[in-house]
């Protein structure tokens, strides 16, 4: 990309600037710090990048164009010149009456897509009047029992005009379901439902746990939904492999993208298994990632990503269509990051967050409210959320452009290294056999943790500065916060409204569609079809996935993978 003598003359340029201009001065001043390395990855930050650093970029090969392969610089041609991307406030109140309130709200705010939280009895697969349930209804998002609940929720919302993502994992087949009943109610062509299910339950075992069926069977029931969907609901991402738990987990950018990939690549080799067609599936296929407060790491990160997807698509499973070898994916703001303490101070930290996704490419973008730290957030923080995405699109100039920090000497050199790092961690994942078998072995589960715990002990040492936690501190007066609070009779009202459904509902015809779902699930039959008769049946959550539990089992932490 350079020309060899150009080079030769910078680098020479470059030893004569640090001899008589920068290190006088740093002898005399000192710098800030011995060494400065990026937030996460541990890299070391030069005080200057040229050319040099990058001499071996080829342009086509490494960069390209927008909406060509590799996809470094964006997947779209046009990027955000055409469309911006998503905006959406991940929203999910208690019952599915405050939902639907919460999601008209946003859509009067400007939001333009759906992003729909579950309460954990829910994520777990029970209803809310399961034992396990008994506290937890409605406190982490909404409980949705039966089809009754996605009727309130989506009541008013024509599913042809917005596109919705559901945060669902184990019970992601039951949700989608109850979704695709919803619009064929409405009269919605199933082929113009768009949207996507989380449906990642391998990063379930690595960081979230809220997982049901032991892996074999939940990936058997994973690629159904892909063979699914590709013929009855093309538009719809199957599966969101997200690495934003994981980095919430504790990860380093590197291993952000480098154990998400690799859960990537155990999802596309089972569908391959099944017999699906990679150029057919693959375009489905949509992914996750969190946004943190080092600006260009994160940037670097995003367009790294992009460009390992390719290959990996590429050289690893022959996929021939540009759609098949794009990686899409939708950023959220990191939850980690925020803190009790001073809270005004997570306005900020979203903001920067959100810049990092916008400039990295992102197709769809949650900013987190301030308040997250304390509570569900309040309207007025989701508000002040969304706007910061809106102020972002129409008065920042970021989006007028694709890849606006494409070409700059440190972003180019930086995902060279987070590429050649995360492509290190993916081959030792190979020479352990794969991501399953370095599940089971903990082997995933110790790099993040051993990572969490240094950065815990760099913050309480002092190392790592945490605006108004370790440094910067001010003495706040306790006050009442304004924080959204789930009252304890909404549980009771929720039990209330399951029990009205199992009393009006047709027995015979929820007995029979379970036991079909139950003979599809014993043999080799896609389940599909079978869960959503089930659920135009009202049959519930935790009965579906009861069904399922009775023929897969259930998967006990510390059981083989």
């Amino acid at each position: 990309m350079f020309d060899p003598d150009d080079l030769a003359e910078i680098r020479e340029s470059r030893e004569d600037w640090e001899r008589e201009t920068r290190g006088p001065t740093v002898d005399r001043f000192g710098e800030r710090e011995d060494v400065f390395r990026t937030d996460t990855g541990g890299h070391a930050v030069e005080p200057i990048y040229t050319p040099a650093d990058v001499a071996d970029l080829d342009y086509d090969a490494d960069l390209g164009f927008p909406g060509e392969d590799p996809s470094t610089r964006g997947v779209y041609s046009t990027m955000y010149r055409g469309r911006l991307w998503t905006m959406r406030q991940y929203a999910g109140m208690g019952t599915a009456t405050e939902t639907n309130e919460r999601f008209n709200y946003l859509m009067d705010e400007g939001q333009t897509g759906l992003s729909m939280a579950f309460d954990l009895p829910t994520q777990m697969g029970y209803d809310s009047d399961a034992e396990m349930a008994a506290g937890e209804v409605g406190k982490a998002g909404v409980a949705i029992d039966s089809l009754r609940d996605m009727e309130t929720v989506f009541e008013g919302i024509p599913l042809d005009e917005v596109s919705t993502s559901m945060t669902i994992n184990a019970p992601a087949s039951v949700l989608l379901a109850m979704y695709i009943a919803i619009g064929d109610q409405q009269g919605v062509d199933r082929a113009e439902l768009r949207g996507t299910i989380q449906n990642d339950v391998l990063k379930e075992y690595i960081a979230r746990n809220t997982y049901i069926y032991p892996p074999e069977p939940s990936m058997r029931v994973i690629t159904d939904i892909f063979e699914f969907c590709a013929a009855e609901t093309p538009k719809f991402n199957t599966i969101s492999i997200s690495g934003y738990h994981i980095r919430e987990a504790g990860a380093t950018a590197a291993q952000e993208v480098a154990f998400t990939l690799a859960n990537g690549i155990e999802y596309v080799e089972a569908a391959l298994d099944a017999g699906l067609d990679v150029d057919e599936f693959a375009p489905q296929l949509s992914f996750f990632f969190a946004a943190h407060n080092n600006i260009l790491e994160e940037v670097a990160k995003f367009r790294a990503a992009r460009r390992m997807w390719a290959r990996i698509m590429d050289e690893r499973f022959g996929a021939e269509t540009e759609a098949a070898k794009q990686l899409k994916f939708h950023t959220q703001t990191a939850g980690s990051t925020l803190t009790a303490q001073q809270v005004e101070n997570n306005v900020v930290r979203v903001a920067y967050q959100a810049l990092a996704a916008v400039l990295g490419g992102t197709q769809s973008l949650h900013t987190n409210g301030k308040d997250e730290a304390l509570s569900l957030p309040t309207e007025q923080s989701v508000r002040t959320a969304l706007r910061t995405q809106q102020i972002l699109a129409h008065e920042s100039g970021v989006a007028d452009t694709a890849d606006p920090l494409g070409g700059s000497y440190y972003v180019e050199s930086l995902t060279d290294d987070l590429e050649a790092e995360a492509f290190e961690i993916i081959q030792e994942v190979d020479d352990r056999g794969g991501m399953r078998r370095a599940i089971e072995n903990q082997w995933v589960q110790r790099q993040i943790q051993d990572v969490a715990f240094q950065r815990q002990q760099e913050i309480e040492d002092g190392e790592r500065v945490i605006v108004g936690v370790n440094e910067f501190t001010v003495e706040e007066k306790r006050q009442d916060a304004d924080i959204e609070e789930v009252p304890e009779e909404q549980e009771r009202t929720q039990v209330e409204r399951l029990e009205a459904v199992r009393e009006e509902r047709d027995d015979e015809a929820v007995e029979a569609a379970l036991a079909a779902l139950a003979d599809a699930a014993a043999g080799d039959e896609n389940v599909m079809p079978s869960i959503v008769d089930a659920v135009k049946a009202y049959a519930t959550t935790g009965e579906i996935c009861d069904t399922l539990r009775n023929v897969f089992g259930e998967y006990q932490p510390g059981a083989a993978v």
